[in-house]
């Protein structure tokens, strides 16, 4: 038998937590087939079999392991019962027939269940489609998956769906339990803040959360922030536009990557992290941009942002978020970011520091686009604005090196056909 090991699936994978068995144990897979769901620090992805055989299943749904544990072993072939073996030509004396049993009483009717297998396919053919960790958290709740509206990605059921349905659940219930004279636990009286409903964070939110209390505590940062005027980058986007291809017309987190991606070029040490008393700088420039999904905040890497044209990034950018609103996105989309764009604007946030993703040396944050008066030529004119907040970690940055890169990126949004230009392609060419 194999043992079948917890994986690595990302680079910062210390544990992982098995979401779902795609089969039984017991049950004959191939070499290639999926075994199980896995939820990572970074997202739930399936695994492969590295050989075929039957599956023996020794770790749970639900279970939390290190990487490299034993979770199953897969070997040998399935069992058939083919009978004692018969030499060829010869036919096989059937067995000898079991003596009748003595008549009895007869029994009480009992009602048997039709087999499951009977069952199977109009379940599969009613199945709703749902994300892996709302059918385990629907598990954890006992709500029933045929009850639930799903609003995820094409009627998929995602976790808020099920946490939605709970709590509808408790609230039809809220009556009747004060009708018979309960009070919440611990009080004389009922609570005066109503119901209360805990909420288990995924695996992917506790280790966003501790990442995050570990960066706002050892990390000392500060804040720069910058205005923007859009008006030059808002119509060369129009212009891309009038030439038909939807894909590649660039939103405004396209046009701040991309300028991002050549300021990060020419200002190498904000393209960098802090190692135990050193810097480390990066020679490729990665981006990542933070995506809201169902299940949590995603940060997608764009690759190489410092040599792609602005229309290359926004075709990648569109792609990378459908693959993580749809949780088809995989570990290797994840990993390897240098520096980190996050887009409040569309909620109407206009000013916000975020959060450094260690052990990235900055992030930026952008706020929504708004027109504002400023004075033009002598003349007060209103224009599209747009404000950017550069978190900085003052261990790899001081405010002067960080200034300069945000005043660069300034000036490549102000006068953007500069990111239609050819990138620079090596590390000698820096300046």
């Amino acid at each position: 038998m194999l043992d079948v090991r917890m994986p690595r699936l990302s680079e910062s994978m210390s544990e992982g937590t098995i979401v779902r068995w795609l089969h039984a144990s017991g049950a004959a897979v191939e070499r290639g087939d999926e075994l199980a769901e896995i939820e990572t620090d970074k997202a739930t992805v399936s695994f492969e079999a590295d050989a075929g055989g039957v599956l023996e299943i020794l770790a749970e749904e639900g279970a939390t392991l290190p990487v490299g544990a034993v979770i199953a072993r897969v070997g040998g072939s399935p069992a058939a019962d083919t009978g004692p073996p018969v030499a060829a030509g010869l036919v096989a004396d059937p067995p000898p027939a079991a003596p009748a049993p003595a008549p009895s009483a007869p029994a009480p009717p009992v009602s048997v269940d039709p087999p499951a297998a009977a069952t199977a396919p109009a379940r599969r053919a009613n199945r709703v489609p749902t994300s892996p960790l709302a059918r385990r958290r629907a598990k954890e709740l006992g709500v029933d998956l045929a009850g639930v509206r799903g609003t995820g990605p094409g009627g998929r059921i995602v976790r808020a769906d099920i946490e939605a349905a709970a709590a509808a659940t408790a609230a039809a219930a809220a009556p009747a339990a004060a009708l018979n004279g309960s009070a919440p636990a611990g009080g004389s009286g009922p609570d005066l803040r109503g119901g209360v409903t805990l909420v288990e964070l995924s695996r992917a939110r506790r280790l966003t959360a501790d990442r995050m209390a570990e960066s706002a505590a050892t990390v000392p940062s500060f804040p720069l922030t910058a205005e923007v005027d859009m008006t030059r980058a808002l119509e060369l986007r129009s212009g891309i536009a009038d030439l038909g291809d939807a894909t590649a017309v660039p939103t405004v987190t396209d046009l701040v990557v991309a300028a991002s991606g050549r300021a990060l070029w020419e200002h190498p040490r904000v393209n960098a992290s802090y190692r135990e008393g050193t810097v480390a700088m990066f020679e490729r420039v990665n981006i990542g941009v933070a995506v809201d999904t169902p299940e949590a905040l995603l940060v997608p890497t764009v690759t190489d942002a410092d040599r792609r044209s602005l229309t290359s990034i926004a075709v990648r950018t569109r792609e990378l978020a459908e693959l993580a609103r749809s949780g088809r996105i995989g570990p290797a989309d994840l990993e390897g970011a240098t520096f980190t764009v996050s887009n409040l604007g569309m909620f109407g946030v206009t000013v916000f520091e975020a959060v450094i993703n260690p052990p990235q040396a900055a992030i930026l944050a952008v706020g929504a686009l708004r027109r504002l008066p400023r004075e033009i030529d002598g003349e007060v004119q209103f224009r599209p604005v747009l404000t950017l907040t550069l978190t900085s970690d003052h261990r790899v940055l001081d405010g002067a090196e960080s200034a300069r890169f945000l005043r660069r990126l300034v000036e490549l949004l102000e006068r953007p056909l500069a990111l239609l230009l050819d990138h620079p392609t090596t590390s000698e060419e820096r300046a």
